[in-house]
Parts: structure tokens; C-alpha cells; sequence
């Protein structure tokens, strides 16, 4: 059986800029460089991102396109998370939302590459 999701890939044009952009923003940290533009960088509860360099080129989509559009990131800092983004002037896809009855915050945004992120906080786990 699985166990869960280990690491996705992002493909991109300069992942040293892109990764370097991801340890900035989150604080994620640099576990592998092959030397050729390949990293693998982990957040705190270990989940994994692998950046690889693109060789082929496609549009930047919406973020309703058919197919993986977003990656969420959850935080336990909502609204300081938000604006650090924020401060950071990142392109919002999506104005954040928030539902106290639910205990949900979600913000949508673009990543320096286009790629659609999804900041999270959820007061009750799954």
C-alpha cells in the first residue's frame, strides 16, 4: 500500500533561483543537489520538492485548467504566513478566505514561475 505522498516535481526554466525562492518564502531546506539543476528541498513534516530543469515548454494555465493546478502548503500561522507573502508581492491567484465556523484559512498564489500555490490552515486536522 502507499503511505502517503514522498515528494512532487517542479519543473522549471532556473530551479536554482526557484528553490532558492522556496527557502526563502518557507523555509524549506536543500537535503540534495545533483550538481545539474536538480534539487530536493524539505519542509519541516519531511514532505519533499523536487526541482528538475525543464526541457520542454508549455503556457502557464489557469488555475481551473484540467489537471494538477496547486499545491497547498499548510501553515499553523495563518495570517502571519499571509503576509509575509504578501510583503513579498506575490501575484494572488485568489484572495484569501476564511471560515470560522469551519476553522479554515486558504490563500491562493503564484510561485515565480507561475506555479499555483495554496497556503492552508486548518484548526481541526484530518
Amino acid at each position: 500500500m502507499i503511505n502517503g505522498i514522498e515528494h512532487l516535481g517542479i519543473y522549471s526554466d532556473d530551479t536554482k533561483t526557484l528553490k532558492d525562492w522556496y527557502i526563502k518564502m518557507f523555509d524549506f531546506k536543500e537535503v540534495y543537489d545533483n550538481g545539474r539543476g536538480t534539487y530536493f528541498l524539505k519542509a519541516a513534516d519531511c514532505s519533499m520538492i523536487e526541482f528538475v530543469t525543464a526541457s520542454e515548454y508549455g503556457e502557464v494555465m489557469s488555475d481551473k485548467a484540467n489537471g494538477l493546478r496547486h499545491v497547498a502548503l499548510a501553515v499553523e500561522d495563518f495570517d502571519s504566513a499571509y503576509k509575509a507573502l504578501i510583503a513579498e508581492e506575490v501575484e494572488v491567484v485568489v484572495e484569501p478566505m476564511i471560515d470560522d465556523e469551519k476553522g479554515i484559512k486558504t490563500f491562493f498564489f503564484r510561485d515565480i514561475d507561475g506555479n499555483v500555490l495554496h497556503l492552508i490552515y486548518r484548526r481541526d486536522k484530518f
